[in-house]
């Protein structure tokens, strides 16, 4: 009884400080004792904390020279268990920082911390309070959040990433102002974040970065290029290749597709086929079939944007791959149609690019005006041996798989058997439709197969490259509608040249985001499961989780 009896009479003592400051005219010279009582009173417990709690921040501005000592008053108060006392603590903090700028940083760092709890009222609190010295000063805030992303624990750092993923990126037309001053300052931010993160949180500082307007539509080549450059040093395009290090190869195929964006927008795709061509070709044999299947598919489409350089430095390893894929004539052994398919498609963008290179490796006669058409001298044996054993060979085989696999496919594949349960029948209702869906795919490849190898049968081929009405089989049709809008834009004079190449690529945007999902599928974000993580998508560095 006589505690309570003090802490009620503690409770009107503060009352009566909060009283005498509110009247008083000069507060700093007349009523500091009253505000030192008020953060003395702040060391009681119960029901006079949380009033210190409200009234520290109330008066904080009219005493600088106590500022310190009643900041690390008004932090203690956030570390009670109490729960009411914590809240109004928290709720405090932002009212602090609106005319003492000074102390941002260090309640932006402090909040931060504070966003591990669980508590839903502290939470709420907490993320109220930020955001509110957010829109006070939003580069201190974020170089202070940014902080705990770098260097705090796994537990920590996931609450400040959430946070900032689903509080402060939605409302950054809001938040980031001046635009481009505080554009660029994140970005440095994320930049700085980026050397030790999950493929998950890669692929979510990107999408955010990419809808910056420094980076948007008009964003200057140089702008473009900077974001390639940061998908290129999470790829480790600087590191040995090692065939065992799966982790590395997944990595390396997420980002090429997550590069496509940007070499449609005239980014330099070299770095990364120099990379493949001397570092990745070479041990191509030993990678694990599934892996050989995704990277071809993933460098098939990413040549269409290589340097003519570049193509007549690839050029050669492709028709080495491809002459080593197709089957020879009158075979009767089975061969991957998809690597051949993916390794044609490659070629006639690479030759697009530079088609006099393919005079000293398959004997054409194609003339550019160039010494490089090397038309003085004779090729005829290759020619002969590349068209015959080669071309004419593969066109047969292709063309007789897809005959026989259209006559499969027209054969009553949806005639099933009668079940004797209900759980045979599930069973062969599905295997006849799992089968024509795999026969259609092939299908399609022998018959793109077809289409790619038929133009190489003359001396001067036409190669299929560019805006060529080409789909590979491995991606969906495009729709009518999407087909019609290509086209209108294609016969727009001022949309031609890259923009057209361009849009194209945005036709096929839901399909490849598709893929980088289904590449990065699988991490799991936050503490300590058992399986890898951060560690393996930064091959061996820092922290992480398993890339699959």
């Amino acid at each position: 009884m006589a505690s309570e009896t003090d802490e009620n009479s503690v409770i009107a003592m503060l009352y009566e400080y909060g009283e005498r400051l509110s009247n008083s005219e000069d507060k700093s010279k007349q009523n500091e004792s009253d505000y030192l009582g008020i953060i003395e009173a702040a060391k009681s417990k119960g029901k006079v904390k949380q009033l210190a709690a409200q009234l520290i921040p109330r008066y904080f501005k009219y005493f600088p020279n106590l500022s310190v000592r009643s900041l690390e008053a008004q932090l203690d108060l956030c570390e009670e268990e109490e729960l009411g006392i914590t809240v109004q603590a928290v709720r405090g903090l932002a009212t602090i920082c609106k005319d003492s700028k000074d102390l941002l940083p260090k309640v932006a760092d402090v909040l931060g911390q504070l966003l591990i709890t669980e508590e839903p009222l502290e939470k709420d609190a907490v993320q109220k309070a930020l955001m509110s010295i957010l829109r006070q000063d939003a580069k201190a805030t974020l170089t202070a959040l940014f902080k705990h992303v770098e260097n705090s624990d796994e537990n920590l750092r996931e609450k400040v990433l959430a946070f900032i993923r689903e509080k402060v990126f939605p409302l950054k037309n809001d938040l980031l102002q001046p635009q481009e001053e505080m554009e660029r300052h994140v970005t440095d931010l994320i930049k700085k974040s980026l050397q030790d993160v999950t493929g998950a949180e890669f692929k979510m500082f990107m999408e955010f970065l990419k809808s910056l307007s420094i980076f948007g539509e008009k964003a200057p080549q140089e702008r473009v290029q900077e974001l390639l450059e940061i998908v290129e040093s999470q790829a480790d395009l600087d590191s040995q290749f090692k065939v065992e290090d799966t982790d590395h190869i997944d990595r390396l195929m997420a980002c090429l597709f997550m590069s496509l964006p940007f070499y449609a927008r005239g980014a330099s795709n070299s770095k990364f086929l120099n990379y493949i061509n001397k570092s990745l070709f070479p041990a191509f044999d030993k990678l694990p079939e599934d892996k050989k299947t995704e990277l071809l598919k993933k460098i098939a489409e990413s040549v269409q944007f290589s340097s003519a350089q570049d193509a007549r430095n690839l050029l050669p390893t492709i028709l080495q791959l491809l002459k080593k894929y197709m089957p020879k004539r009158k075979t009767t052994e089975e061969f991957n149609y998809l690597h051949v398919e993916c390794l044609l498609y490659a070629f006639h963008q690479l030759a697009h690019k530079s088609p006099n290179s393919t005079n000293s490796l398959c004997g054409y006669k194609i003339v550019t005006g160039q010494p490089s058409d090397r038309l003085g001298e004779d090729f005829t044996d290759l020619y002969k041996d590349f068209i015959e054993r080669q071309v004419i060979a593969l066109l047969e085989v292709a063309e007789s798989l897809s005959k026989s696999t259209l006559k499969k496919l027209t054969q009553g594949m949806t005639k099933v058997p009668a079940a004797k349960d209900e759980n045979a029948k599930a069973e062969e209702v599905s295997f006849p439709k799992a089968k024509k869906v795999a026969l259609g795919v092939g299908l399609r490849s022998c018959n793109n197969i077809t289409k790619l190898i038929t133009p190489l049968k003359q001396k001067t081929p036409e190669f299929l490259g560019g805006p060529k009405n080409f789909n590979p089989s491995w991606k969906e049709a495009a729709k009518p509608a999407a087909a019609a809008a290509t086209a209108t834009q294609a016969s727009t004079p001022a949309n031609s040249g890259a923009r057209g190449e361009q849009h194209q690529h945005q036709q096929r945007q839901p399909e490849q985001q598709h893929l980088v999902n289904k590449a990065f599928a699988g991490i799991s974000r936050g503490g300590g499961g058992g399986g890898g993580g951060r560690r393996q998508w930064r091959a061996g560095r820092g922290r992480g989780r398993n890339y699959y």
